[in-house]
């Protein structure tokens, strides 16, 4: 880990502070217009930033307060998906509206019976003229009940070999044939959505792409990712941290129990080896060089990682920590700003090493094109 961030003079970064001076309180539009939302994004969108340039404006930002629009789908993922293969008629129409957060994204790909074999879905899109008929059911659709658009991918050649004869769709979410249904988890909160096709007609200029080739695309969309700085969070880069924690056991005069206290020192430990894993990916990209199986490591370690900072947080409060709102000391009320996030946490930490590619896919990938070991069977 060798790179260093340009320090006050750089001409990046007064842009960045002189556009924050004019802007104090930036609307997600402005931040958009003005390329502050996907700095390496081409013009207009962006910059075309390189990676010290993106983390250049992420430190300014943060240390103005100010923060992007939230559309993580959008901005994440269908964004980059069609800018890399949309017209531009589709570019005009979505990407400034994606990035100032003013019209909301899902992604439509799971399937019941197609988790980590993506490419096994049974959705299907069939031709009729100039629009596609898409009947079918998708699962574990986040934010699909808030969302204006879903990014969806469907079988419109069904004799094409397995990984073929699929098509990528922009699909507006309040067309006729769409039921969205809540799966409320016991966080008590409604995430994850089931969502419905029956003959729901797309027009053929939602298409992304050339048809019977989405799967490619859909590799793009998975594949996407931005340098970031803020990633410790325990909650897939949200939410609070290993050091969080540890700082909140601080300021409350530490622990007594020997056992206990092994589990803060070890998370702390833990915590450090993935910051170091973080630095490394990091510092790949900065030097323009592709990551290497770090990636992937970390992904494995940072969701069981996360799942114990929430496990030991509720051991800490002791018999308190069955109560709703109850921080890591039991306080119901003066732990973190926000107790009730630990015990949200709690109950959602087991969706981590599920979500985004299961800990036994990962754990393949890593033994399979890391490793080199042989193929599973």
């Amino acid at each position: 880990m060798d790179f260093e961030l340009p320090g006050p003079r750089d001409p990046r970064r007064q842009a960045v502070r002189e556009w924050l001076t004019a802007n104090p309180e930036p609307t997600g539009r402005q931040l958009a217009e003005a390329g502050y939302v996907a700095p390496h994004w081409p013009k207009p969108w962006g910059f075309d930033a390189d990676p010290v340039h993106q983390l250049v404006i992420d430190d300014e930002l943060r240390r103005a307060k100010v923060r992007r629009p939230t559309n993580p789908i959008g901005i994440g993922w269908a964004g980059p998906t069609i800018l890399h293969a949309g017209t531009d008629a589709q570019r005009d129409r979505y990407l400034m509206p994606l990035l100032a957060g003013d019209e909301m994204w899902c992604q439509l790909f799971s399937e019941p019976d197609a988790g980590s074999d993506l490419a096994a879905l049974n959705t299907r899109a069939v031709r009729d003229g100039d629009t596609y008929v898409v009947t079918g059911q998708k699962i574990w659709t986040s934010l699909a009940q808030y969302s204006k658009f879903g990014i969806l991918i469907a079988r419109s050649d069904p004799d094409a070999t397995k990984h073929h004869g699929i098509s990528y769709f922009i699909c507006p979410m309040d067309t006729p044939g769409i039921e969205v249904r809540p799966i409320r988890e016991m966080t008590g909160v409604a995430l994850f959505n089931e969502v419905f096709f029956d003959d729901v007609r797309l027009p053929i200029e939602n298409r992304v792409g050339p048809e019977h080739e989405g799967w490619s695309l859909a590799k793009v969309t998975l594949a996407n990712e931005r340098v970031s700085l803020s990633s410790e969070g325990a909650l897939w880069g949200r939410g609070p941290s290993a050091h969080d924690l540890i700082e909140l056991v601080r300021d409350r005069g530490g622990v007594q129990d020997p056992l206990m206290r092994q589990r803060v020192a070890a998370l702390y430990a833990e915590a450090e080896v993935l910051r170091l894993i973080r630095l490394r990916t990091l510092t790949a990209r900065v030097k323009g060089e592709a990551p290497g199986p770090e990636a992937s490591v970390g992904k494995v370690l940072a969701d069981e990682h996360g799942q114990r900072i929430m496990g030991l947080a509720k051991d800490l409060a002791g018999t308190d920590g069955m109560f709703a709102g109850s921080g890591p000391l039991g306080d119901r009320g003066g732990g973190l700003a926000d107790d009730a996030e630990w015990h949200y946490g709690y109950l959602f930490a087991p969706a981590l090493t599920i979500g985004g590619g299961t800990a036994e896919v990962q754990r393949n990938i890593i033994g399979e094109r890391a490793l080199g070991l042989p193929h599973d069977p």
